[in-house]
């Protein structure tokens, strides 16, 4: 029977699921599939992407788990791709590749003073609270008066974690370095700039419910901003999730808060909505000193237009969580325009000639971009195991497929690699470190002490 040696590289939830969908997919030949990553563990975006106090979208860690625990997939962690294992290599190897690397840097906004001292792009401030091992130790947390600019989960998860009291994350896997800079953070306002309506948002309402929850901090709406028009009503009306979302900030109206009257906390969380920015003002040392914004107004077409007024919120921190982007791989066709790689249904092709290129396949964001939930991850990945398994007659002829060519391989590099008995490892580790505290668990940040570790050295 014919066998398929695979390669995935990257080992988040696209990945995962490619290999999982395949392997339980019918077809006419066996399967052995291997996962590169990067990072000494796997589970991407899950482990370094979404805030310590998301307990319950971290539940998707535990359906992750199960796939890779069945013990049919191999993990090579700790191996970057183009440099410890290349294009040429994989060809040698396997039949083919799916890339599965996601979306990790910040996509651009393009207004005046946005690259200031003291502004900075969500995905660095979210790996940094994730502990991720590549970036700094530690963040500047210096002003009293913070920005964040977007209306999505990215941006609530930063306000909140901005706002929330340090000590209220002790029950979660925030690493000890974060904690204690958050403990001593100045922030007592932080304020979030959409700039469209309530009524057009991109958070969940499970996200912004959890911003009214936090202790000690109040949030303050603004009255002018639910000025509704038909189409913001029509909105709210015919579908659920907004008319969830409007309950919330309608109950929040109702609060002490509202316009900055009569709160109490120590901190306040401002939503402001129909605010575009168009610039970045700065002090005479080039720091932030405010975010000048636009009021805007409905089009009557589910858009904004500018109303000419301008606004100006002082602050001392900017953060702009507008969206994520990809990254090119070494030898692998991209599109720098939309931050993808190339593909059609996830079948990769030629960013000149839109001709397909044999044995190379995409899934997750650096096929899509940076949207959609986990559910579109599944079926993202289904549409390219598809096309994969129908492309039998076009994949590689490796010349050596043997599972043993690649340890061997690695090895003769000196590539300090971890697998999946090394990642049971580190996360036991990782929670025996946080048990005696009584904390789910306290990361391991420093990339060498995740791979001794993984590693039993």
């Amino acid at each position: 029977m014919t066998k398929l040696r695979l390669a995935i590289v990257g080992a988040g939830p696209a990945g995962i699921y490619a290999a999982d969908i395949l392997l339980k997919a019918e077809k006419q030949f066996d399967v052995s599939i291997d996962l590169f990553e990067h990072l000494p563990a796997p589970y991407g975006l899950v482990r370094y992407g979404v805030a310590p106090d998301h307990p319950r979208i971290k539940g998707v860690v535990n359906a992750l788990r199960e796939v890779l625990d069945r013990g049919d997939i191999r993990l090579f962690g700790n191996v970057h791709f183009g440099e410890d294992i290349t294009l040429d290599d994989l060809k040698r190897h396997y039949n083919a590749v799916i890339f599965a690397t996601g979306a990790v840097r910040d996509a651009d906004l393009e207004i005046p003073g946005i690259d200031a001292a003291e502004s900075y792009g969500a995905a660095d401030f979210v790996s940094w609270f994730d502990g991720h091992p590549d970036v700094p130790r530690t963040w500047p947390l210096t002003a009293p008066s913070v920005g964040v600019i977007g209306n999505g989960n990215v941006a609530l998860d930063i306000s909140r974690i901005l706002a929330k009291h340090a000590v209220d994350l002790l029950p979660t896997e925030v690493p000890q370095n974060v904690y204690e800079i958050l403990e001593a953070s100045p922030v007592t306002d932080v304020h979030v700039f959409g700039r469209r309506g309530p009524a057009q948002v991109k958070f969940t309402p499970l996200e912004l419910r959890e911003l009214g929850e936090l202790r000690d901090v109040d949030m303050v709406v603004y009255d002018e901003d639910f000025d509704y028009d038909d189409a913001s009503r029509a909105a709210i009306e015919t579908n659920k999730q907004v008319k969830v979302i409007d309950r919330i900030l309608q109950s929040w109206r109702q609060r002490d808060s509202v316009n900055n009257a009569g709160g109490t906390a120590s901190r306040r969380l401002h939503l402001h909505f129909w605010a575009k920015p168009v610039e970045v003002r700065t002090d005479s040392e080039g720091r932030v000193a405010a975010l000048v914004y636009e009021r805007t107004t409905p089009d009557g077409e589910g858009g904004v237009a500018g109303t000419g007024e301008l606004r100006e919120v002082p602050m001392g921190q900017l953060y702009r969580a507008v969206g994520y982007f990809g990254s090119p791989l070494p030898g692998v066709p991209f599109d720098e325009k939309h931050g993808v790689i190339p593909n059609h249904e996830g079948q990769v092709i030629s960013h000149d000639s839109n001709e397909r290129i044999p044995g190379m396949y995409a899934t997750g964001w650096i096929k899509r971009g940076p949207v959609g939930l986990i559910g579109h991850t599944k079926s993202d990945a289904m549409e390219t195991v598809q096309h994969l398994v129908n492309d039998q007659g076009s994949w590689w002829q490796p010349e050596d497929p043997s599972e043993d060519a690649i340890p061997a391989l690695l090895a003769e590099r000196g590539v300090a690699w971890t697998d999946l008995e090394g990642w049971h490892r580190l996360d036991e580790h990782e929670i025996s470190l946080g048990a005696p505290h009584e904390r789910a668990r306290i990361k391991v940040v420093p990339r060498d002490e995740m791979v001794k570790v993984s590693r039993a050295e």
